[in-house]
């Protein structure tokens, strides 16, 4: 698990520039709020992969997120990465640039459709009524990547809660996005990984000027106001 410490006077900073506030959302209406669980997908999960270990490390921390939310009444959203042949012809910046062949390859061989490492880790709970939704870039939210926009805007969601892997690659990237496309964003500390401390640490203060930052604890205190009141 990471330690996470945000860039030294951040946090005092951003409170001055938010009227003395910690943090921006007190409250989270559960029933617009959605979990969005990015890449915890066997691949990025493998000791081979950057930040491996630190993904399985976050699953506990995911779990009990997602039966909270789902508790609340929230919406439970696992995002996945799906790369095809089509995908690295459309994105040959990344596959052809960035990558060595054996990189690419292995990108295509273990997050392909039925790649050895596009499965959801074993140890997390899906359940009935969650979303699993494909991705083909870094971000779910820009266009064509997937249907993760229209899916929430249809469940009437102007909330979202980030976890997942990596915190400075496609977590970061979604929480941009999201926060642009007019939703209340917040990353979940202790539930996001990267390769190490100072990815996730840089990650989670590089946004934290524009999305909230909280713990597990932190986010579904604030979603416990929302499900008592749905239960009266």
């Amino acid at each position: 698990m990471h330690e996470t410490a945000l860039f030294p006077g951040l946090v005092a900073r951003m409170a001055k520039r938010r009227g003395g506030r910690t943090h921006i959302f007190e409250t989270l209406d559960a029933t617009r709020t959605a979990l969005i669980v990015v890449d915890m997908q066997t691949f990025f999960c493998d000791p081979a992969t950057s930040g491996g270990q630190h993904t399985i490390d976050i699953v506990p921390a995911v779990n009990t997120l997602a039966e909270g939310v789902r508790a609340a009444g929230g919406t439970v959203v696992w995002i996945v990465t799906t790369f095809t042949e089509e995908t690295a012809r459309t994105w040959s910046t990344l596959f052809e640039v960035f990558c060595a062949p054996p990189v690419r390859e292995r990108l295509l061989s273990g997050l392909g459709p039925d790649g050895w490492g596009h499965a959801l880790h074993g140890d997390l709970i899906v359940k009935p009524g969650d979303l699993t939704i494909e991705k083909d870039r870094f971000s779910p939210f820009i266009a064509d990547a997937s249907t993760l926009h229209a899916d929430l805007q249809a469940r009437g969601i102007d909330t979202i809660v980030i976890a997942g892997t990596e915190t400075n690659v496609c977590c970061e990237s979604t929480a941009r996005d999201g926060m642009m496309l007019n939703y209340k964003t917040i990353m979940v500390s202790d539930a996001n990984s990267a390769h190490d401390d100072s990815h996730h640490n840089s990650a989670l203060s590089n946004v934290y000027g524009f999305v909230d930052v909280m713990t597990s604890a932190e986010v579904l205190a604030r979603l416990a106001p929302a499900a008592q009141a749905a239960a009266e």
